[in-house]
């Protein structure tokens, strides 16, 4: 009897590896990490996991798709990344900066593929050695903001924009690094002053746009910057009250009530990621080849909510707008885009 159970325990054993197996070849595993929960963000994720589910299902593929929030806690982060890793999973995705390079760091050495989405600098921050060929086992989508053509909007009506402008930024967010830098270059430029304020968590953001008000500047511009973004809820009626137009670089930033959210389409930027990960998995493309891929920026979103609050006539904002932008369209005040769809 006990050498009859060997034997049966060894067939089954050795089907469970011929299903690993089989398991393996047809079903692929993607791990994805957000940065951190926000209207952009999310929009991006939803896309991804949409579009891989599509893609795999006219290949007739499994795939499995784990995702993650980090809620920018880098121990959380490290740890959600260890886990892929001990998973096996077929390919990480990273949203945003912080996420990217960490993946970038965990896979060195055991090269798994990595695609990250809404870095806004790739080149920058080291994780790609060009645009066009990233030359490791990394590429993956940017939201690079063109900060000239939103600082335009800004004066296109109000040319006389003469006193202050506040930038309201979180210091450490690299996605806000090259976007400041740009913008105080303009400003200047322009013989503009400006007024800069920082902060990380809601409390200090709450602060720095209260101050900024009392400093009684004419407007306030943020770049791509998650940190203001998970903020945004929680200081859009303070710059409302105050007659204060907050422009930004995301369509989420003016969902969630700022005046003009002005960048790419995070749903298009997560479509483009998830093709850009089945290529990795279904053609085997090697991400150092495969260009990193940049978008328009030429799509404001002005929410109606906010532009009647600041005395604004909409039509006027749009035609002002129009020849510094592929196109204008509006939204109303909500938490996430789900809300008024």
């Amino acid at each position: 009897m006990k050498k009859l159970v060997s034997v049966l325990l060894l067939i089954v054993l050795a089907a469970c590896v011929l299903v690993s197996c089989g398991d393996k070849g047809d079903a692929y595993v993607v791990g994805i990490c957000n940065y951190v929960d926000d209207a952009s963000l999310n929009q991006i994720v939803d896309n991804i996991t949409a579009q891989l589910q599509v893609v795999a299902a006219q290949k007739g593929i499994s795939i499995k798709i784990k995702v993650q929030n980090c809620q920018a806690d880098a121990n959380v982060m490290n740890q959600i990344i260890a886990n892929f890793i001990a998973d096996d999973v077929d390919v990480m995705i990273g949203i945003a900066t912080p996420v990217a390079m960490a993946m970038q760091a965990a896979t060195e050495d055991n090269g798994i593929p990595v695609v990250f989405a809404a870095v806004s600098d790739p080149l920058s921050v080291g994780l790609v050695d060009s645009l066009d060929a990233p030359g490791h086992n990394i590429t993956g989508t940017s939201d690079f903001l063109n900060t000239e053509a939103i600082l335009q909007l800004m004066l296109s009506i109000d040319a006389k924009l003469d006193k202050v402008v506040g930038l309201l930024y979180d210091i450490g967010q690299d996605s806000s690094t090259s976007a400041i830098e740009a913008a105080k270059a303009f400003l200047n430029a322009h013989g503009i002053a400006y007024v800069e304020k920082n902060g990380i968590s809601v409390s200090e953001i709450q602060q720095a746009a209260n101050e900024l008000i009392a400093a009684g500047v004419d407007a306030v511009f943020t770049p791509t910057d998650n940190s203001i973004m998970k903020a945004e809820l929680s200081i859009y009626e303070a710059f409302a009250e105050a007659g204060v137009p907050h422009y930004a670089g995301a369509d989420s930033f003016a969902l969630n009530g700022a005046f003009v959210g002005y960048g790419v389409d995070y749903a298009n930027l997560g479509v483009e990621t998830a093709n850009m990960v089945a290529e990795i998995l279904f053609d085997k493309k090697s991400p150092a080849a495969m260009p990193v891929k940049t978008f328009d920026n030429g799509t404001a979103t002005v929410n109606t909510d906010i532009c009647a609050a600041l005395g604004y006539d909409y039509n006027a904002v749009e035609a002002a707008f129009a020849p510094y932008c592929t196109k204008v369209v509006t939204i109303i005040t909500a938490e996430s885009f789900d809300d008024i769809q």
